[in-house]
């Protein structure tokens, strides 16, 4: 299953991070529900070990359930305390005692994550030093889809760096009746840091924007912080709601079915 390889001399080495928590309040024991047969958590340790730039991929959990599921299909979990208020804490633990120079944080409700998306946030990050941070955005196709404050924009500067994250359509087309064509991206919730960045997490206060919008990623760039943002088509589908098991199965059998 995995493609997961020694890293050439003098590369990074690079760990996928997967936190994970059982309970979650609109879908309780969520990265253990079944998914065409498999517990949620196994999809998406199964898809990321399918990257190939990867030395590493673990779960990061506070939940014996899920780091026994873990265990049974062959991957590695490690333990964090259960105070974390989010993933990305959580990350930030296992960055703190392990041999790694870049981690991915991959949301552990996103069964249907892209392999290419992994790598193309890893080439983000990897392929310039002077780059702390990254996540991945794709083109909005849907009209709805930029008005809905369930969907995160981003907008870019000239190096394709985050300018500002949103709930709000962003950017804001205010000549309608003009020939002004914007594109809006949506923010897929998949991040890279380098190992120094991610454990000054911890130290930077919370902003109101943060508080605001209720995006965690603000943080950072209300400390001044730069976060390059890669363009991907792999566009991504999160499990929050019991609905939804039924929706990413049907995704799942049609994948199987093309190929």
């Amino acid at each position: 299953m995995s493609t997961i390889s020694p890293n050439p001399p003098g590369s990074p080495i690079i760990w996928a991070v997967i936190p994970s928590r059982y309970g979650a309040v609109r879908l309780p024991g969520k990265p253990l529900v079944e998914i065409a047969g498999k517990p949620m958590i196994q999809h998406v340790w199964e898809r990321v070990s399918r990257a190939t730039k990867l030395a590493k991929v673990v779960v990061a959990t506070d939940d014996e359930r899920i780091r026994a599921a873990v265990q049974s299909f062959g991957g590695e979990a490690i333990m964090t305390r259960a105070d974390h208020r989010s993933g990305t804490d959580r990350v930030a633990e296992v960055a703190a005692t392990a041999q790694a120079d870049i981690f991915i944080n991959v949301q552990g409700d996103e069964p249907l994550v892209s392999p290419e998306a992994v790598d193309a946030l890893v080439e983000a990050i990897a392929s310039d030093d002077s780059v702390q941070l990254a996540t991945l955005a794709v083109p909005l196709q849907n009209p709805k889809d930029i008005m809905d404050p369930n969907i995160v924009k981003v907008v870019l500067d000239f190096n394709g760096d985050a300018l500002y994250f949103s709930r709000a359509p962003i950017p804001w087309v205010r000549d309608t009746k003009g020939s002004v064509h914007a594109r809006h991206l949506k923010h897929l919730g998949l991040y890279a840091y380098r190992k120094e960045a991610l454990l000054d997490y911890n130290t930077l206060p919370p902003g109101d924007l943060e508080r605001v919008e209720q995006l965690e990623q603000l943080r950072w760039m209300e400390n001044g912080y730069k976060m390059r943002v890669a363009e991907t088509e792999h566009d991504a589908v999160s499990v929050d709601v019991p609905e939804d098991v039924a929706r990413v199965e049907k995704l799942i059998r049609e994948s199987e079915d093309r190929h």
